[in-house]
């Protein structure tokens, strides 16, 4: 098994357990755990996507992960940053 696989695999064991637990609804799509294993998970997709050169999965793992990190910072409407 090479590295890139393993980095692939990590990342794809990530995203399925965050989406495991969302849908047994052990954990909130909206909460920052969900947001930090997207991010986590999508970023190592990403970046083994890119140790083969693979740029459609580059271009979804990259978009997915930017938007996870968006989350992890977003203040809930109706409340402050405070």
């Amino acid at each position: 098994m090479k590295f890139s696989d393993i980095i692939a695999s990590l990342g794809v064991i990530i995203l399925l357990i965050a989406f495991l637990l969302n849908l047994t609804k052990k954990m909130k799509a909206d909460s920052r755990a969900y947001s930090l294993l997207n991010f986590i998970g999508a970023g190592l997709c990403c970046y083994a996507s890119w140790m083969v050169k693979f740029y459609p999965f580059i271009l979804l793992e990259g978009v997915w992960s930017l938007v996870a990190l968006v989350s992890l910072f977003k203040v809930p409407r109706g409340t402050s940053a405070d």
